[in-house]
């Protein structure tokens, strides 16, 4: 059997409903669940309740007639019906000590994908010339835990950044910086960032300001302040328009400067994802001017196909299930970012042949990913050129907030950078971790400051990212490193220390009971095997819904399995060689497992804390 016996159970489960309720209810999911009380036994089938409801029939009835008609011979003992119509399911002790033997390889029973294929990341979301803040740190850590996931399970996972490094506002800055003579060679990404902010600012008109001061008479020198500020705009975005000309016919100096631009971003991207532990070299960057000759084709393939329509001189795609209409052209003969988005799924689905693609980027963006996916749907572009259905979807998470529950801002009112948050992350795990190393009793007490920093470093990421992951996506979390890099409570730091408190008792032993026979007598043992089989089902649930918050609470309920395990349980002094060997072995596979899911998040997991 599997290590995972929930699949078996299933199995079993599903045979018996359609014994009892006939073929058309074999799709319905048995709800095989761990049991709520231990006592009861190590499984739930709730799936009764609802079945009954559907036949008209008493739940508990269901229940009955269902325990009469699963055969679980040499997996588990007769069922019990409980309540209203729960099954309480206890698994046989032969099964356990078979299942837990079977996952205890260097795989830990995680099982790979049937149909794994090519999986496309669009994460980062990085724009040239402005500062990496908050926001990316979202899209990037929830991105990497993707990719992590997906490539445990087999998949080939191409991480993408789809930089911002085309178009108007690129332009202005490009002229901005030509204008005041700047050398572009000895600029920082935040020199970059002020330029960008400012011609932003001198480019923003307010057309709507000066017909209400106009309709208001609110005073000429006010009306004329406005038609100053408007009249500037325009100049602006038609200075910036020409510039763009210049930039897409391929001026030499133009193009330099640019590619100037991009380089001293990705730089300070790099910095900063190489601060997270995160994997993005120059191989994943691809930015709108990457698909910047496509544009026209797309634009060719809706035309010929009638898959578009003119509106009013613009070029937009209608969608039969709502009123709003996508524009992919403008009356100008400019595209918009969601061609450049079809573009890109046209690139990844038919000549990467990616057969899932997924969208790591703000919830604000949901309406404009629906549009795009529907779009590329009328245009063929969800399948693959093998045949392959390929599955689009729009992961959007929520907002970072400060202590007031409003986006996160320094004090002086600006967007954070993340470095800057990172900077300090790293800066509370150190002080924490060196702070506990002052006891004479703890693990690193007498490490050399380079390994405390780098256990602190560690700390203080794993506590963002679990504090990130752990959670809801679409959430607002309040960012709190007091709580984040604290030891106790549902954190980071809680379960790389336990973690580092497992590989402690395999060091003080010498042994890691590899080759041991399991013994689980006891019933903590028992729970804690339980809840290692739960993994390779988390592995996949998570790789399914995209819910990486379901392996933060399984590595969290499964370290508190150990703990209570070890407080019942001697160890190192058990009563028997092979009980203790046993034990050790059972801790030792605990903690890879527990490596393994912090591992999946993106989080390291030091061996000493």
């Amino acid at each position: 059997m599997p290590a995972d016996p929930v699949q078996c159970l299933t199995e079993a489960f599903t045979k018996a409903i359609v014994a009892v309720a006939g073929q058309e209810y074999a799709e319905t999911d048995p709800a095989i669940r761990p049991a709520s009380k231990p006592d009861l036994g190590d499984f739930q089938c709730n799936v009764a309740m609802g079945l009954g409801k559907r036949l008209a029939r008493a739940p508990r009835e269901v229940a009955g007639a269902l325990v009469d008609a699963v055969d679980l011979d040499g997996l588990a003992d007769t069922p019990e019906v409980a309540g209203p119509g729960f099954i309480n399911i206890r698994l046989d002790k032969s099964i356990l000590l078979d299942a837990v033997t079977m996952m205890d390889t260097p795989d830990l029973g995680v099982v790979p994908d049937e149909d794994a294929g090519d999986v496309v990341i669009d994460m980062c979301g990085v724009n040239v010339a402005k500062q990496m803040h908050v926001g990316h740190l979202r899209s990037t850590i929830i991105g990497d835990a993707f990719a992590r996931i997906l490539e445990r399970l087999g998949h080939v996972v191409h991480r993408e950044n789809h930089l911002g490094d085309w178009g108007l506002p690129i332009a202005m800055v490009l002229r901005e910086l030509r204008n005041n003579g700047a050398d572009l060679a000895a600029l920082t990404l935040t020199d970059l960032d002020t330029a960008y902010r400012t011609v932003q600012a001198a480019a923003t008109a307010d057309s709507r300001g000066l017909e209400a001061a106009v309709s208001k008479q609110v005073g000429p020198h006010h009306i004329a302040e406005l038609e100053a500020q408007n009249s500037g705009a325009a100049e602006v975005r038609s200075a910036a328009g020409e510039t763009l000309v210049l930039l897409q016919a391929g001026d030499a100096g133009l193009i330099a400067d640019w590619q100037s631009l991009i380089a001293v971003t990705l730089a300070a991207m790099s910095e900063a994802v190489d601060m997270l532990g995160v994997h993005m070299g120059p191989e994943n960057n691809r930015g709108e001017s990457f698909y910047r000759d496509h544009l026209q084709d797309v634009m060719g393939w809706f035309q010929d196909r009638n898959l578009c329509c003119e509106d009013e001189g613009a070029m937009v795609v209608r969608f039969d299930n709502r009123d709003r209409a996508m524009i992919i052209r403008k009356s100008d003969g400019g595209f918009l970012y969601a061609t450049t988005d079809l573009a890109a799924v046209r690139c990844r689905t038919q000549e990467t042949k990616a057969t899932r693609c997924i969208y790591v980027v703000d919830a604000r963006q949901h309406d404009h990913f629906q549009d795009v996916f529907d779009a590329a749907a009328l245009a063929g572009w969800n399948t693959t050129p093998d045949g392959d259905v390929v599955q689009f979807s729009h992961t959007g998470f929520g907002s970072v907030l400060g202590g007031d529950r409003k986006p996160l801002k320094t004090r002086g009112g600006k967007n954070v950078t993340l470095i800057s948050l990172l900077t300090e992350a790293i800066e509370r795990g150190r002080e924490e971790v060196r702070t506990r190393s002052k006891d004479p009793h703890a693990p690193t007490h007498g490490l050399d400051p380079e390994e405390l920093d780098a256990i602190g470093r560690s700390v203080g990421i794993g506590a963002v990212k679990y504090a990130d992951l752990s959670n809801d996506l679409v959430r607002d979390y309040v960012f709190d490193l007091d709580r984040m890099v604290a030891f106790e409570g549902d954190t980071g730091p809680y379960l790389q220390y336990a973690h580092a408190r497992i590989r402690s008792i395999i060091r003080k032993a010498g042994d890691d009971g590899a080759g041991a026979t399991f013994q689980i007598d006891q019933p903590v043992e028992r729970q804690l095997v339980l809840a290692l089989l739960r993994w390779n089902g988390v592995v996949h649930a998570t790789a399914e819904t995209l819910e990486p918050h379901r392996i933060a609470a399984y590595a969290r309920s499964l370290a508190e399995a150990f703990n209570a395990f070890y407080q019942a349980c001697p160890v190192l002094k058990a009563d028997t060689d092979d009980l203790r060997r046993s034990r050790l072995r059972l801790a030792d596979l605990t903690g890879r497992v527990l490596c393994d899911a912090l591992n999946l998040l993106g989080i390291e997991a030091p061996d000493r804390m």
